[in-house]
């Protein structure tokens, strides 16, 4: 199994290897400099990646400052679902944080698979459905968890991210300031 096809199974779910292989040719290779830009805001996602190497930041830009919504890194999936899958404008802006090299499926493409793989739709359901529940979950943890505890819970499971991206917009991924990240980082430093 390819790296494109564990990613592709890892979020759709079991697919026949023929189909796979189907999928996996309407995927392109693509590159993003350090800086480039995915998707701006307001604009229309016409592409589904999967990250192979690289990061890349969510954002958006609000009256006051800049909210990070996620920091998106190898394996996994990247655009603004709900304008991809919806036809809305993108509310994301998405941006590289480092080269990156993707995996990527235009819109068009995208739609073809249902053609191809005739029970594509009960997988796309499980692939909302995972999307969703990571969602909820990330609600949850901001609901339920003090800023200490979130700040500890995705150290534990980003350790690497907090060498190779700006701490201000890991402080705005976990609903904080800078000056209170700061304030619990050197704490856990001590």
């Amino acid at each position: 199994m390819t790296e494109l096809e564990l990613y592709i199974t890892t979020y759709f779910g079991v697919i026949e290897a023929k189909e796979l292989e189907l999928i996996s040719e309407l995927f392109e290779e693509a590159t993003l400099s350090k800086g480039d830009w995915f998707l701006k805001t307001g604009k229309q996602a016409d592409r589904l990646s999967f990250i192979k190497s690289g990061m890349l930041r969510i954002f958006v830009h609000t009256k006051d400052k800049e909210v990070t919504q996620w920091i998106s890194t190898k394996g996994y999936f990247i655009t603004d679902l709900s304008s991809f899958v919806l036809d809305n404008p993108a509310r994301w802006n998405i941006q590289a944080l480092s080269d990156t090299l993707l995996f990527s499926i235009s819109k068009e493409n995208y739609k073809r698979i249902g053609d191809l793989v005739p029970h594509w739709h009960q997988l796309e359901k499980l692939f909302i459905a995972k999307c969703f529940t990571m969602l909820e979950d990330r609600i949850f943890s901001h609901l339920s968890m003090s800023a200490e505890e979130r700040y500890h819970f995705f150290y534990e499971n980003n350790k690497e991210l907090f060498h190779q991206v700006p701490l201000q917009y890991l402080a705005s991924l976990l609903g904080m300031t800078p000056e209170t990240f700061s304030r619990i980082r050197n704490k856990q430093l001590k």
